[in-house]
């Protein structure tokens, strides 16, 4: 069974970074696409960002392109979202998730049509104001 753990979050300032990790066990990451989400409260869950399973193909939502940066560290069988340039608006709760797909070049931002079938308990972020 895939597990899926993120930490790294917390409170900060407007402008300020931080750095989410999210650590999957039962699996090797050639086989997974990880995207992150995130819910606000109040609102639907938005998608935020993935890397596929072959580790060569990263997307963004447009509200965090240019901002937020995904990478991974096959060694450590860990997911990063680095988050610069942070805003209020990004205050939410950020799930990781895993797209079963090996060795594959896609990943997508959304979860619909079975997409993500594992998902993590999620970590808040919070921008204060």
């Amino acid at each position: 069974q895939l597990q899926l753990v993120e930490s790294g979050g917390g409170l900060v300032q407007p402008g300020g970074s931080l750095r989410l990790s999210c650590v999957v066990s039962g699996s090797s990451l050639n086989y997974y696409a990880i995207g992150w989400f995130r819910q606000a409260p109040g609102k639907e869950r938005e998608g935020v960002s993935c890397i596929s399973s072959s580790g060569f193909r990263e997307n963004y939502a447009d509200s965090v392109d240019e901002r937020f940066t995904i990478s991974r560290d096959t060694a450590k069988n860990t997911v990063y979202l680095r988050m610069n340039s942070l805003k209020p608006d990004d205050t939410a709760v950020y799930f990781c998730a895993a797209d079963w797909g090996p060795y594959s070049n896609f990943c997508a931002v959304v979860a619909t049509n079975g997409r993500y079938q594992y998902w993590g308990q999620g970590t808040q972020v919070t921008g204060s104001s």
